[in-house]
């Protein structure tokens, strides 16, 4: 069984895979502060809720943007498994070729959904990952990653609404009542959900007027997509442990 473990700025994603499918996916917040020995005691409690010895864990694969935070759950998993998992970077084999300027300040969470995307998905191909940051990866007929955009995330643009505002309130993703809000709370979920939807389908439009052909395939993940897609005109196919698949793929091409 393979540990997968995305590191993201708010949370942190752990799954387990037999080969065939997931046992689980767990969400744990991500902490700057949390040491090796938090992060060692969560995985194992998680492995332990779902009945799994430790000592079924074969491997482990690691994405992460946090760095502070990389080498605790690096140690935490050699701790608790006894194993050195691959932390996607520099030096790890992921047979994506990235044609941008500068192919290492790609995100190794891009990374691994790119190499899921293409292994699942017929190309051209949109990758649309909504968590901390609303990212689009643009894939080229020729399966190249070739560059993509990022947006400031749902919860950071409500969050920094209310704070930059002195009338408008804090309040959750929660659904709006109708398109055209009737009071505050009202507007600002219609704004953020009908004006991110918006966002999406704007974006996926431009980029095929740019490219000057029809994207085969638009790839929809992260932790907020499942508030967006429902509002969005364009279809989508639906993913929701794109990344962790991605992992398991570049965990397994290290090994041979």
């Amino acid at each position: 069984m393979i540990l997968t473990i995305n590191i993201e700025n708010t949370s942190t994603v752990v799954g387990c895979n037999d080969g065939s499918r997931f046992l689980f996916v767990e969400q744990l917040s991500t902490s700057t502060s949390r040491t090796e020995l938090e992060y060692a005691i969560s995985f194992k409690n998680i492995i332990e809720l779902y009945a799994l010895e430790t000592s079924e864990i074969t491997g482990a694969a690691i994405s992460s943007v946090v760095p502070l935070v990389t080498n605790a759950v690096r140690g935490a998993i050699k701790r608790i498994f006894q194993l050195e998992p691959v932390v996607i970077g520099p030096g790890v084999k992921t047979g994506l070729n990235i044609m941008v300027d500068h192919p290492s300040q790609v995100g190794s969470d891009l990374v691994a959904n790119a190499v899921a995307g293409i292994a699942k998905y017929e190309a051209p191909m949109l990758i649309v990952n909504m968590g901390t940051a609303t990212t689009i990866s643009v894939i080229n007929e020729k399966k190249q990653y070739v560059g993509g955009m990022i947006i400031p995330g749902m919860k950071v643009s409500l969050e920094s609404l209310s704070r930059e505002t002195a009338q408008l309130p804090q309040i959750g993703m929660d659904l709006p009542k109708k398109l055209i809000g009737t009071n505050t709370i009202d507007c600002m979920k219609s704004g953020v959900i009908y004006g991110s939807a918006a966002c999406i389908d704007g974006m996926i439009k431009r980029i095929e007027e740019h490219m000057g052909q029809p994207i085969a395939t638009v790839v929809a993940t992260g932790q907020y997509i499942r508030h967006i897609l429902p509002y969005c005109e364009r279809k989508m196919c639906l993913d929701e442990t794109l990344l962790l698949d991605g992992l398991r793929y570049i965990y397994e091409k290290n090994q041979r």
